[in-house]
């Protein structure tokens, strides 16, 4: 993560999770640790060169951890950290409320 850190919190939260993408790989992190092609099928319409970037910038972000196996074909399992999951609360909330929008339509 960069240096620059915004003074609105929102404005924090969104440099964090802001993009579709990330919101849905939390998503299906929440529920455990997952393999590189696990994500792959879960996170619908993203390529690997996209998943992998967000992957990369989680990381760094301290959102997630990657932990690599020392096999062949390589093993690569991503799993939230603590800071990752106090994410929860926010995706329970854009569930409740997507549903509700959802079934007001």
């Amino acid at each position: 993560m960069s240096n620059d850190i915004p003074e609105c919190p929102v404005e924090m939260t969104l440099k964090l999770i802001g993009d579709k993408w990330k919101v849905l790989i939390i998503r299906d992190l929440l529920s455990g640790t997952k393999r590189f092609s696990e994500l792959m099928r879960s996170v619908t319409g993203i390529s690997q060169k996209v998943l992998t970037g967000h992957l990369r910038a989680m990381e760094a972000d301290g959102l997630l951890t990657r932990k690599v196996y020392p096999e062949v074909p390589p093993r690569v399992e991503y799993t939230l950290t603590e800071t990752g999951y106090s994410l929860e609360p926010i995706l329970d909330a854009m569930t409740i409320w997507g549903s509700r929008y959802k079934s007001s339509r």
